[in-house]
């Protein structure tokens, strides 16, 4: 260790024993006196070496009371660590020269034994000192350092002195603190023996449980106790003291003390043993201290915080479930028992003011039951069903409910408000009446009766969350109330508007059926009289070729009548899939380029960057909503006018436009355009039509989410467009399978095959056998039932069935099922005939495994061909 690490730890050592600057000790003094007169020196020191000086605790002939450090023989003497004698400072050369022997004191002979703390450290020096030099001989030697013993003795002394003082400080200022703490401390404190016996009550404990310190020391402390703890107390301690199983000592928890009145008074304890000196079997050696904290405030205010829950959970069911407590016609009920139990009441009720005759009345929806009798019994439940209405508005509930007052009173029993009761009625003694408000006007109003304390205002203050939850329980009660009415006015208009919609339905189901049936016969003997064996003269063919043209005039008239009835009523549904647009135009420009060369109208298209685009369509639709603008174009344009059909791309949609020459449509006229069954003049011409093919359009443009829009300028001509989705990943159309391309011819089968028809209708019987007649090696044979149809294909085995859908009794859809799920007609393909068109129709058909579906009036030669290549698949089979 270096030179300074222990010159600090000196220091402090020295520093530690707090002696440096007192005052003086006999008992220093008695020993330096003692060494001066046993050694007859003139000058005896202890001395202490601080940092820059050495301070003397005792003195004989020397004045002063400390002297520099610096050039001393007691420095020397603490370094050397053992007896320091110079018996002639001027023949050493290390104090020749020092101004301690040059000059006063005129030093000539130093002893010096080191006096030590207790680590161990050199503190200072008991030293002799004579202006002559000396000599100490072995023995005086030995004394010396017995006397220098003796002065860390006293040194120590010293030391323990000043801190059994300073602990004696300490102690009293504990016992104090700790006596201002019992005595003033807010909670109670009990002191008790091993036995139970109260050694000390603070004032809190005394005060807390009512008692004078002189009534309880000595005494055990399961006084203080209630009875079924107080019977246990001695058991518990003593078992403690025994083995150490614990219950309260050692830990904190609630229980209840009792006071001097025997009242209980909730309060926290808290027990720890006292450690104390002496055989600790004894019980008489042993302390306990009890902590108790008073918690009646706490518990009042858990009593305050649960009544607060309980109201909360009150007004959050009532509003969060008050549709599942209205359809299960509970909530007032419920309302009404939360009532009772947040006050404490006996009777309550809950009503909503209504106005009858001009006046409030109050019309009970829940009330507790008061009744004592058979007809005070029926009285009541007249109340609650809402039959009977109170008007009384001077009664104590007509001035809450009529004059909207709150009313109290905790002596009904002489309260002149409360007038008389009917005999047997039950005893009121503590009545509240509540107004329920609502922006002014009472709605509403609560009563409560007979609670187990008197009702004050605090009450009334307190229950203001529930009054107004019950305000806006009651608006909307009245609103689901109107809502239920309004709901079962709409389910009435809506039963009726389902029953005109059925009607609708019907009826245009029988207008399609009525009008396409004879139809059919008359555009199939006309194309049978046109494409007969017998050529016709030129007369007759023309007056066919008439009846050809005005027949297909009156299904087109007749197909967007019904088309837009369909829409109209909501039957009519599309099929958004991806579209080739070329296809569709390809398949709309073979259709109307004949119309087009018969108005001599050029006829042109233009694709641009839209050629082979898919589109987001339903593609008969889209070739119907084509169809019809081309024709529109084409038949209200000049001569030799041109339409052009044109496809344009705009970032993610497809523009389709046609633009005429024609004669164009003024400005205030457009907003009529799409208006069905209005021309705008046109009904005076020479065109046919009947002013519903642009509000049919549209409305299927709408259907695919797109629209129809139009610019005209009179004298120029017109463009009509829509925009349809652009796809950017498509695949092409799917034909469907049923359908026969129309340029394929068939030569006369070489045998006969036999086809059953199966149609209630004679006139379209007839025409199908006309068809097959021509036909040639075809054998109809026709039945007028679902049922004798059924009983031929399984006995007859036809080769194929035509079947109508619209028979009677059993349908078409009915016996292609029994067909297909038979065995012996599994495999006879089926095709469709029906006078209905509708996409539904074509897709239950479809799903049955129809061969293919033909709507009256229908294509001879499509339906011809259609007929030979079914029959001739036969073979292969």
């Amino acid at each position: 260790m270096s030179l300074q690490n222990t010159e600090a730890q000196r220091l402090e050592a020295l520093r530690d024993l707090q002696i440096l600057d007192t005052d003086a000790d006999p008992a220093f003094d008695n020993l330096t006196q003692v060494a001066a007169s046993l050694f007859d020196m003139p000058m005896v020191l202890v001395s202490l070496v601080d940092e820059h000086r050495q301070w003397f605790k005792s003195r004989v002939g020397v004045s002063a009371n400390q002297l520099p450090r610096q050039g001393s023989f007691c420095t020397c003497a603490i370094e050397f660590n053992d007896l320091f004698i110079v018996e002639d400072a001027l023949l050493d050369p290390c104090f020749s020269n020092s101004r301690f022997v040059i000059g006063k004191p005129h030093i000539r002979f130093y002893a010096g034994m080191p006096i030590r703390a207790e680590n161990g450290a050199n503190v200072g020096t008991l030293c002799l000192m004579d202006t002559q030099p000396r000599h100490l001989n072995e023995a005086d030697q030995h004394l010396f350092i017995l006397l220098a013993r003796q002065a860390e003795q006293l040194l120590y002394l010293h030391s323990r002195t000043i801190q059994l003082a300073l602990q004696t400080q300490q102690s009293a200022a504990s016992n104090a603190r700790y006596a201002a703490i019992i005595e003033s401390a807010a909670a109670g404190i009990v002191r008790i023996d091993g036995y139970g016996h109260i050694l000390q009550l603070n004032d809190s404990a005394l005060r807390m449980l009512g008692y004078e310190r002189e009534e309880v020391l000595g005494r055990n402390v399961k006084m203080l106790m209630p009875e079924h703890w107080a019977s246990q107390h001695d058991g518990y301690l003593s078992t403690y003291q025994k083995t150490g199983e614990q219950h309260v000592i050692g830990s904190g928890r609630e229980v209840a003390a009792q006071h001097k009145d025997g009242t209980h008074i909730p309060v926290h304890l808290a027990v720890s043993e006292v450690q104390n000196d002496g055989d600790p079997s004894a019980p008489a050696n042993r302390e306990f201290i009890g902590i108790l904290s008073d918690l009646r405030a706490v518990a009042a205010a858990r009593a305050r915080e649960q009544h607060e829950r309980s109201l909360l959970q009150v007004l959050h069911r009532g509003l969060t479930d008050y549709h599942a407590l209205l359809s299960g016609n509970t909530l007032w009920q419920f309302l009404k028992e939360a009532l009772k139990n947040l006050t404490q009441s006996e009777y309550a009720l809950i009503g909503e003011v209504i106005t009858k005759e001009g006046a409030p009345a109050l019309k009970i929806h829940a009330i507790s039951d008061l009744s004592w009798n058979e007809p005070t019994r029926q009285l009541m439940q007249q109340l609650r069903d809402g039959e009977m209405l109170l008007s009384g508005p001077h009664s104590m509930l007509g001035q809450v409910f009529a004059d909207g007052k709150t009313v109290l009173s905790n002596d009904m029993l002489s309260d002149p408000r409360g007038g008389s009761l009917p005999e047997g009625h039950p005893v009121l003694r503590r009545y509240l009446g509540v107004p329920i408000v609502d922006r002014g006007e009472v709605i509403g109003m609560y009563a409560i009766a007979n609670a187990a304390q008197d009702y004050d205002e605090g009450l009334i203050e307190w229950l203001k969350p529930f009054t107004s939850t019950c305000a806006l329980l009651i608006n909307l009660y009245r609103q689901l109330n109107e809502q239920k009415r309004f709901t079962e006015e709409i389910e009435a208009a809506r039963d009726l508007a389902e029953r005109s919609s059925k009607a609708k339905t019907d009826f245009l189901s029988s207008m399609s059926h009525e009008l396409r049936t004879p139809l059919n016969a008359i555009l199939g003997f006309a194309q049978l009289l046109g494409n007969g064996k017998q050529p016709l003269a030129e007369r007759q063919q023309r007056q066919v070729e008439q009846i050809l043209r005005s027949g297909q005039h009156l299904l087109n008239l007749i197909n967007e009548v019904l088309d837009l009835a369909r829409i109209e009523a909501g039957y009519t549904q599309v099929s958004l899939e991806p579209v080739n647009l070329q296809e569709v135009i390809d398949d709309t420009l073979d259709i109307i380029r004949s119309l087009a060369s018969s108005h001599n109208i050029s006829l042109q298209v233009q694709f641009a960057e839209a050629q082979d685009c898919f589109v987001e369509a339903d593609y008969t639709r889209l070739k119907q909503i084509l169809i019809n603008l081309l024709s529109n174009a084409i038949k209200y344009n000049r001569p030799d006018g041109s339409v052009v059909l044109s496809c344009e791309l705009r970032q993610e949609m497809v523009r389709i436009s046609v633009r005429d020459t024609g004669i164009g449509i003024a400005a205030e006229q457009l907003d009529l355009l799409f208006e069905p069954f209005n021309r705008l003049g046109a009904e005076h011409s020479s065109i046919e039509g009947t002013g519903v093919g642009l509000a049919l359009t549209r409305k299927l443009a709408r259907l695919m989410q797109s629209n129809i829009h139009v610019e005209s300028t009179v004298g120029e001509g017109s463009v009509f467009y829509f925009e349809l989705p652009l796809l950017s990943v498509a695949s092409p159309r799917i034909s469907d399978a049923a359908v026969v391309s129309h340029s394929a011819t068939y030569q006369p089968l070489p045998k006969k095959y036999q086809v059953l028809y199966i149609e209630d209708n004679p006139g379209s019987q007839r025409l199908m056998q006309e068809l097959c007649g021509d036909m040639g090696n075809v054998q109809l044979l026709c039945v007028g039932s679902a049922e004798a149809g059924f009983e031929l294909a399984c006995s007859g085995s036809p080769q194929l069935i035509l079947l109508d859908i619209d028979l009677p009794g059993m349908n078409g859809f009915q016996l292609g099922r029994m067909l297909k799920n038979n065995p012996l007609t599994r495999s006879i393909p089926l095709l469709a005939i029906s006078a209905t068109c509708s996409v539904q129709d074509k897709q239950q058909t479809g799903a049955l495994g129809f061969a293919g579906f033909y709507s009256k009036p229908f294509d001879l030669n499509r339906l011809t061909q259609h007929i030979q290549q079914l029959l001739s698949q036969q073979d292969l089979i």
